[in-house]
């Protein structure tokens, strides 16, 4: 059932990058495209969040909703990923990582500094919680 989920939500993905601009070069675009409770988990939502990278995009270091559980999969060029103290990793294309609740994210970034990327996040939160993503402070 999920993966049946995940798949329609993926070719929904595949419509947007149609409809919008092209993500500036060194910039990030962070887009809630579904939001779903969830019937059978009281006071728990699925929602999905596309993160586009123009060339060379990066996001800075950041942790998300304590509630959250996320899976990420790449859905167009490769992207950088650091989760807590390990190692810095190239996703690409078909292929997912994921952050625990509470997980700090080092780095998340387009591997490269020509192409765009994007990445389907689909998240596993608290209801109420609407803030998905808190930067570090410096």
């Amino acid at each position: 059932m999920f993966r049946a989920f995940l798949l329609g939500a993926l070719v929904a993905v595949s419509a947007v990058p149609a409809m919008a601009a092209d993500v500036a070069r060194g910039e990030v675009r962070v887009t809630t495209i579904f939001d779903h409770p969830l019937p059978s988990v009281p006071g728990k939502s699925l929602r999905g969040v596309l993160v586009e990278y123009g060339s060379g995009g990066s996001s800075p270091s950041h942790t998300h909703a304590a509630s959250a559980f996320i899976t990420a999969t790449v859905i167009e060029g490769a992207v950088r990923s650091r989760i807590n103290d390990g190692p810095e990793k190239v996703f690409r294309v078909g292929e997912s990582f994921v952050e625990m609740p509470g997980d700090h994210h080092g780095v998340s970034a387009n591997a490269s500094d020509v192409e765009p990327s994007k990445l389907l996040a689909v998240f596993v939160v608290d209801s109420a919680d609407r803030v998905l993503t808190t930067p570090d402070r410096h």
